[in-house]
Formats: C-alpha cells, structure tokens, sequence
C-alpha cells in the first residue's frame, strides 16, 4: 500500500501555495513554473513532486511536454475541512449585518 503525503502539508509551503495558484486555470510545464520563482528548477520539481504526490495537481504529457494542472478533486480534501469554518463565519457576519442594520 502506497501511502499518500499529507495534503495540509503540502499547503503549508508558500511555494506551493503559489505553483496551485499558478496552475489553477493553466496547465504549465514544469520549466514554466520555474520560471515564476528565484529557485533552481530542481527544487521546484520537488514541489511539484510533493503536490502530485498529494493528488493537488496532475499530470498531462502532450508530445514531448509534461503539464501540470490542479486536480479539483484533490482539493477537496481541503474544502471539505474549510467548509464548517466558512459556514460558522459566514453566520457571524450575517448577525453582524443584522445588528448593524437595526442600529440605524
């Protein structure tokens, strides 16, 4: 049994943060990302490695390319933990407005 890395660690890097963000609505090649970032093209392999790993982003090979793009199902891990939060906040602030409303 392959065991997968952990997807919140893998979220916490800000580079990676920044490659899922590069590559939410285009597939980049790997030399693309690099190209965004002041680190070798080594260590951003290893970023996109550890995101792949973690089922955040997938591969496509078209012709000689590799590309990488997010795989939204592997975000979901990450929905589904944010999603009590964001409903717990968005109550707050609807309360909040309410309260304001009224105090005019």
């Amino acid at each position: 049994m392959k065991l997968r890395r952990d997807v919140f660690q893998a979220i916490a890097d800000p580079t990676r943060r920044t490659i899922i963000t590069l590559v939410a609505f285009n597939a980049m090649t790997p030399t693309a990302i690099a190209e965004n970032f002041d680190y070798s093209r080594q260590t951003i392999s290893k970023h996109i490695q550890i995101l792949t790993e973690c089922e955040i982003l997938e591969q496509e090979q078209r012709g000689r390319e590799i590309y990488y793009q997010l795989n939204p199902k592997g975000m979901e891990e990450i929905a589904n933990f944010i999603e009590p939060f964001r409903k717990l906040w968005d109550d707050r602030f609807n309360k909040l407005e309410s309260i304001m409303k009224n105090y005019k």
